[in-house]
């Protein structure tokens, strides 16, 4: 099969095929992150590969139906028939009495789904594992899934399963070098601007890069997959939360609507969703960052040493930007079909939509821009996004990245427009202006852009350091 990256993950798995004892393995992440497709290609090294999948939510589904789809299964994969298993104790033992004394991956995956209509799920796998499981040597048993805050409190928070998990993988999206992957035999004769545009949509995630075709232009793609009622991406976002989040899909929407505007204090998303600041918003966004949605981040102020105890949440999914501003909102005409015979120009606006996910793209590919940066990542005290509030003393002021070294305060401006001038210049001063007091650390100020730098831009000597993103896409 095709695949692309992972290489530090796929690493790490390697490292549990030379034990000589047996390895738990949970692996978690957004749906369509490609977890499943990892194990996969993992397994390939190893002798035997078993895999098991939960059914996906529905009404009436019992917890014997999915024990009778996980007989079938093996079954399909064993020289067992298929059997009527009457508990989940029965099943797993059953499945370790199939194990042989060779090396064998074994996935449970959409592991919630199979334990979603049991309470005990968890208590009998933690038992089938001491008892059963970790007496075979050459076993790897990977518990996989899309929900993550089911394997969060069930497993990872479970006093029953401490010090039982060799490994934890949190997939995230692919960086900017393996995306530039999918393009293939195509990436060096394909503009960099080309490129952002469906990334801007797909983000980082494999399933969705697959759908492109390196053969028709970024345009033509993203009106396929986004602007057509059997669209790929027109149909993603309702199915995914409704798998992941089943009847409380109306609250988690409304909790990412608000952030396709921009980063929010928990207060700022308490009152416009009206919601209590307590513990169930809390445990929302908590659920929205586990599988893969959100990202919560500290503000620093420059020059100290120690985060504020202001926090700020942020949307790091481009595809749910994206289709918060434009798919929803144009749902009636996709469904008629009215951009069928449509240029994607006509349909939304570049400039009003890239600018913010190219933001996103560069802050979820930190390290990598560190490096570009020479920036040393063990010198780094903070490294996020920066709100200074308007107070007597400063005024107000926002910067796309401010990262702090022990010795440096580096203003990170990040720009998508077709022509850049010397304009931002003017930008990026009055932010520096505005900036509380950073005694004793040094400036520097970085451009991360995608356009034309204007010649009057490029000689003024201004930025101690300009990084285009073609060159971020490549390293």
């Amino acid at each position: 099969m095709a695949f692309w990256g992972r290489t530090k993950e796929l690493e790490r798995l390697g490292r549990l095929l030379k034990k000589e004892s047996s390895s738990l393995v949970v692996c978690k992440g957004r749906r369509r992150i490609g977890k499943s497709t990892l194990i996969a290609k993992f397994a390939e090294s190893a002798d035997r590969f078993l895999q098991f999948q939960g059914l996906a939510p529905r009404d009436g589904l019992s917890d014997q139906a999915q024990r009778d789809a996980f007989s079938k299964q093996l079954a399909r994969q064993s020289e067992l028939p298929e059997l009527k298993l009457e508990s989940w104790a029965q099943t797993f033992s059953l499945l370790a009495s199939n194990i042989k004394n060779e090396k064998t991956v074994v996935l449970l995956d959409e592991i919630s789904w199979m334990g979603m209509r049991s309470r005990d799920f968890a208590g009998y796998l933690k038992i089938a594992w001491d008892t059963e499981f970790k007496k075979h040597p050459n076993l790897i048993l990977v518990l996989c899934g899309s929900v993550s805050s089911w394997i969060e409190n069930n497993i990872m928070k479970n006093t029953g399963f401490v010090g039982r998990v060799s490994l934890e993988l949190q997939l995230e999206e692919m960086s900017l070098a393996e995306c530039h992957l999918f393009w293939k035999d195509r990436k060096d004769r394909i503009s960099s601007r080309e490129k952002l545009k469906l990334l801007a949509v797909t983000g980082g995630i494999p399933r969705y890069l697959e759908e492109v075709d390196p053969s028709m232009d970024a345009d033509h793609n993203i009106k396929e997959m986004c602007f057509l009622p059997d669209g790929l991406l027109y149909r993603e976002f309702q199915q995914i939360f409704d798998d992941i989040f089943s009847k409380k899909t109306e609250v988690y929407r409304h909790i990412i609507k608000e952030l396709v505007s921009g980063d929010k204090t928990l207060s700022d998303i308490s009152q416009s969703i009206e919601i209590t600041r307590g513990g169930r918003l809390s445990a929302h966004l908590e659920d929205l960052i586990v599988s893969g949605f959100l990202m919560k981040y500290k503000v620093f102020k420059p020059g100290a040493h120690t985060a504020s105890r202001s926090e700020r949440y942020r949307l790091k999914d481009n595809y749910l930007r994206f289709y918060f501003r434009y798919m929803e909102k144009l749902s009636s005409n996709i469904e008629s079909r009215l951009y069928e015979d449509s240029a994607l120009s006509e349909i939304i606006s570049w400039d009003s939509i890239v600018g913010i996910q190219f933001e996103t793209l560069v802050l979820n590919n930190l390290s990598s821009l560190c490096r570009h940066l020479n920036i040393p990542i063990g010198e780094i005290i903070s490294c996020s996004p920066y709100h200074q509030k308007k107070t007597k003393q400063h005024p107000a002021c926002q910067i796309d990245l401010l990262i702090q070294t022990k010795e440096c305060l580096y203003i990170c401006e990040i720009k998508f427009k077709k022509s850049i001038g010397i304009e931002v210049i003017d930008e990026v001063n009055n932010k520096i202006k505005a900036l509380t007091p950073h005694k004793g650390l040094s400036l520097r100020i970085v451009l991360v852009y995608e356009g034309k730098i204007t010649q009057g831009l490029d000689r003024s000597q201004f930025f101690d350091q300009m990084l285009s993103f073609e060159k971020l896409i490549q390293a």
